[in-house]
């Protein structure tokens, strides 16, 4: 297979899946030094990606594109003199090949190679239908690993989650036109898909509940402590000299106001006889 699409390939928006890519683009892929030396003869035969857990292997059906797609550095466009990048000439041959959407998932699980993640993710973003796209591409939004993007300036650094934003809400990615991605907003008036949970609205319920529970703890221990009973401290005998000599212990006493003294916070009367 040259420059042609597989053979009993769909068409993707009512087009052929190639012509996703701008004609000049497509020149430039096609002249490249590149795309005539590792993706001229690429295979659809099935092949296992390796994975440091043998749990997390992934079947393919593009054995040699997926070998390069794990040996990709950047992604990005073209650069330079308008050459394509080695992301850009692997997006095109997807296209041609057409891979089934169960590969395609399989990618995007295969966790520890992230550009061959960046390029499954590009790929849904360019032939698959809006509701998918949000469903399959939103999980992606929680990757915060690096990526090298490589510009007609050189190379910058960006995020995983920002390259999916920019997939989700750009028209241009990577140079490339993106097809027209209709709002989520519409999708949830329609009930195409339901409302999108962020991590920071999970973040804030859960703090939510975390401050409810303090205020049950809190009333509960209110009703601990209106609970308790409270203890009646008995009054002292009143010792005044009028109260002694109605009760008939000072006869010989003068009524007399008498003075205070207080030693240490005790009340001490002086009786003056």
């Amino acid at each position: 297979m040259a420059n042609t699409t597989v053979t009993g390939a769909k068409a993707i928006h009512g087009q052929n899946p190639q012509f996703l890519v701008e004609t000049v683009i497509r020149n430039r892929i096609y002249e490249s030094s590149y795309w005539k030396e590792h993706c001229f003869a690429l295979t659809g035969k099935s092949h296992t990606i390796p994975s440091a857990r043998p749990e997390n292997n992934v079947m393919h059906t593009a054995e040699s594109l997926i070998d390069k797609a794990i040996e990709l550095k950047c992604i990005g466009g073209v650069y330079g003199n308008q050459r394509p990048t080695e992301f850009l000439c692997l997006l095109l041959k997807l296209l041609q090949i057409q891979p089934e959407k169960e590969i395609l998932i399989e990618y995007l699980q295969a966790d520890e190679f992230k550009y061959l993640r960046a390029l499954a993710a590009m790929y849904i973003r360019m032939t698959f239908g809006a509701a998918e796209v949000y469903q399959i591409l939103e999980p992606l939004l929680k990757d915060y690993r690096k990526l090298r993007l490589r510009n007609m300036t050189g190379y910058i650094l960006t995020f995983m989650d920002e390259f999916v934003d920019s997939l989700l809400t750009e028209e241009r990615v990577c140079d490339i036109i993106l097809p027209r991605l209709i709002k989520r907003q519409v999708l949830e008036e329609n009930g195409d898909i339901g409302p999108r949970k962020s991590r920071l609205l999970d973040a804030l319920e859960g703090n939510s509940d975390i401050e409810s529970n303090r205020g049950r703890r809190t009333e509960a221990l209110k009703e601990k402590a209106a609970q308790v009973v409270r203890v009646q401290v008995p009054q002292a005998p009143d010792t005044s000299p009028a109260v002694l000599h109605s009760q008939g212990h000072g006869r010989d006493l003068d009524p007399t106001p008498l003075p205070l003294l207080t030693v240490q916070g005790v009340v001490v009367f002086l009786l003056i006889g």
